[in-house]
């Protein structure tokens, strides 16, 4: 697997492979590898195609009381997980190659990120939609990998692509998950033993809700039931709602794909989850 961290090297591998008539696939990461992003790598395998796995911490998207000096950084054994997983290629740029001096562009997707994570965390998916504009011009993938666990994000991305005539397929992969449900999550490591145990409660009342909203419950009902599910757990809500699964506007048409997405905070530890209705 070849490391790089600087665009020149990144384009002279690129040309090579395209001068060979190779497919290239992107996976887009922040590090701190999990079983989840292993899912992308393996999805993002074909004949033919060769896998980029970009790794960085992007400063734009985190808020100013929100956890970018603690988010965990494992360079060594994230690398080593990304070639045991068969990935060709690791882009490891520093902040300063991708935001150099003087940069000043900034990519907003309104409507789809204007609700939901977008409300509770300003200025988050503009940063999302900033740095994966840069990685689709710097890599030029045939196509590019998402995990369906951050939802909106996907949502932002498929909008942002459409609007914007990237040549690239966007291709969402299920959230992979524990044993007992819970979605894997590069902040999982900061629960401790008790909070991870209550965790689970986050995947179980969303199980619950979209069961009763398939069979036809009142959807107010079944949010609200979920909602007292995680408080009772010992969760913080920030918000339980379903919304359509291309534009996620709430109480979208049930002849339509619903999504049911949630966001809650465990002790200090905020985590979202979704599923399909």
């Amino acid at each position: 697997m070849l490391t790089i961290r600087e665009l020149a090297p990144l384009r002279e591998a690129l040309a090579a492979w395209g001068s060979e008539g190779a497919r290239v696939a992107l996976v887009p990461t922040m590090g701190a590898h999990h079983a989840g992003h292993m899912a992308l790598v393996e999805a993002a395998r074909r004949p033919g195609t060769k896998v980029v796995a970009s790794i960085f911490v992007n400063p734009k998207q985190f808020g100013a009381n929100e956890d970018l000096s603690r988010y965990p950084r494992k360079e060594m054994a994230d690398l080593r997980m990304l070639s045991e997983a068969g990935c060709d290629l690791a882009w490891l740029p520093s902040a300063e190659e991708m935001y150099p001096a003087g940069f000043a562009t900034n990519v907003s997707v309104s409507r789809v990120s204007d609700r939901f994570d977008g409300a509770a965390r300003p200025g988050h998916f503009d940063g999302v939609a900033t740095v994966v504009a840069k990685l689709f011009n710097q890599v030029r993938p045939d196509a590019a990998y998402f995990g369906e666990k951050d939802f909106q994000q996907l949502a932002v991305i498929r909008r942002m692509v459409a609007d914007l005539d990237f040549a690239v397929e966007i291709v969402g992969v299920p959230t992979q998950r524990e044993d007992d449900g819970l979605a894997l999550s590069s902040r999982n490591v900061y629960l401790d033993d008790d909070e991870r145990a209550r965790a689970v409660a986050l995947p179980r009342a969303l199980g619950v809700a979209a069961r009763a909203i398939a069979r036809g419950d009142a959807v107010e009902d079944a949010l609200n039931d979920a909602r007292t599910a995680l408080a009772g757990a010992g969760f913080t809500v920030d918000y339980v709602a379903l919304a359509d699964a291309e534009t996620l506007i709430p109480d979208p048409a049930p002849d339509r794909p619903r999504r049911l997405l949630a966001a809650a905070r465990m002790g200090a530890t905020r985590l979202i989850d979704n599923v399909a209705v």
